[in-house]
C-alpha cells in the first residue's frame, strides 16, 4: 500500500480526533477525563465488568484502569462488589449518577455526529458508516493477527496438529473413507513432510498453541510438475484474521521455489469461505479431479499456475 495512502488516512483520522474534541483533557459537564468516560461507556454496555476485563476491552494498562475506577468510585459514578463465583475478584457497575452521566455523553455525542452527517448526501452517509465499520473490524483483525505467527512444523507439534485436523474436518462433514482425515500421515505430520519437495507449517497463537496448519507435497499420480495443497485448516478462533492468506502465500511461494509449475487442491462445495480464499488467489475451478489422491469424498477441485 503506498505511503501516501497511509498518510492521507492518518490525516483524516487526526481531523476526526480534533473535531470530536478527543485532545481535550476532560468531558466538561462531568469534569471527567476521556479515559474515565470510556470506562463508564463500557460498564453501561456490559452491565458489570472486572478491572482486567475493562483493561482488555480498552487495550489499556490494568494499573491505569484501577486508578481510574477508584476515581469514579470517589465521584459516586461507579461501585464495586465481590464476584459471587470468585470472592477475590471485584466487579464494577454504574451507579445511578454514573448512568445519568452516560446518558448525557450519548446525547452530546449523538448531536455532534448528527450535525456532521447532516451535511452529507444520503449515499455519502452510507459510505462513511460502512467505512467506519470496516476500519473498526480491520483494527480488531490486525491486532489479533499480530498475536499469531507461522513456522515450520516440528516433531513436538504432531499431537497438536493431529488434534486440529481431527477437530476441524468433522465439523465440515469431511470424515470417513474418501477424506484426508483417513490418511495415515495425520498422526505423524512432521515425519510425512520431511520427504523431498514437501513442506508443512503450523500457525501458533501467543501461548504457542497450534491453531492452524497447512502444507504441500507432490501430487500423487501427478507428473512431478504439480504439487498438492494439503491439510490447511484453522481452529475457529484463528479464522477471519487474514492468516489463511498469509499461510497460503507462504505455501505457494515455497512450492514455486521447489520448481512446481502448478498447485492443485481438493475441497468441498459447502466450505465457502475456504473456496473464496482460493478464488481470490487465482485458483481456477476444475470439472474433475487430478492425480490419485484417494479423496473421492471431495466434490470441488482447483488449480493455479505458479
Amino acid at each position: 500500500m503506498p505511503s501516501t495512502t497511509i498518510r492521507a488516512f492518518r490525516g483524516a483520522s487526526r481531523t476526526m480526533v480534533r473535531e470530536l474534541g478527543f485532545l481535550q483533557d476532560a468531558w466538561a459537564p462531568a469534569g471527567l477525563a476521556h479515559a474515565q468516560v470510556h470506562l463508564l461507556l463500557e460498564l453501561s454496555d456490559a452491565g458489570q465488568l472486572s478491572p482486567s476485563q475493562l483493561a482488555e476491552r480498552l487495550r489499556s494498562d490494568p494499573a491505569v484502569i484501577s486508578r481510574s475506577l477508584k476515581e469514579l468510585q470517589n465521584k459516586n459514578l461507579a461501585e464495586a462488589e465481590s464476584d459471587p463465583l470468585d470472592r477475590r475478584r471485584r466487579l464494577f457497575r454504574l451507579t445511578e449518577a454514573g448512568a445519568a452521566v452516560v446518558r448525557g455523553v450519548h446525547d452530546d455525542a449523538d448531536a455532534q455526529v448528527r450535525q456532521a452527517l447532516a451535511v452529507l448526501a444520503p449515499d455519502e452517509r452510507e459510505a462513511v458508516i460502512s467505512g467506519m465499520h470496516l476500519y473498526g473490524k480491520a483494527l480488531v483483525r490486525a491486532r489479533k493477527q499480530a498475536l499469531l505467527r507461522i513456522r515450520h512444523i516440528r516433531p513436538q507439534d504432531n499431537a497438536a496438529v493431529t488434534s486440529v485436523i481431527r477437530r476441524v474436518m468433522p465439523s465440515f462433514g469431511a470424515q470417513g473413507p474418501g477424506f484426508a482425515l483417513s490418511d495415515p500421515e495425520v498422526d505423524r505430520m512432521h515425519e510425512a513432510y520431511q520427504a523431498p519437495r514437501s513442506d508443512y507449517w503450523v500457525v501458533l497463537d501467543d501461548d504457542d498453541r497450534v491453531v492452524g496448519c497447512g502444507g504441500y507435497a507432490p501430487l500423487e499420480g501427478g507428473d512431478g510438475s504439480v504439487c498438492e495443497l494439503r491439510k490447511m485448516y484453522f481452529l475457529p478462533e484463528a479464522r477471519g484474521l487474514g492468516m489463511g492468506a498469509k499461510l497460503l502465500t507462504t505455501i505457494l511461494d515455497s512450492a514455486r521455489a521447489e520448481g512446481f509449475r502448478r498447485c492443485y487442491l481438493e475441497t468441498l462445495e459447502h466450505m465457502s469461505r475456504a473456496r473464496s480464499l482460493y478464488e481470490r488467489f487465482g485458483f481456477q475451478s476444475l470439472d474433475a479431479p487430478l492425480g490419485a489422491t484417494g479423496h473421492h469424498g471431495c466434490d470441488r477441485w482447483y488449480v493455479i499456475d505458479l
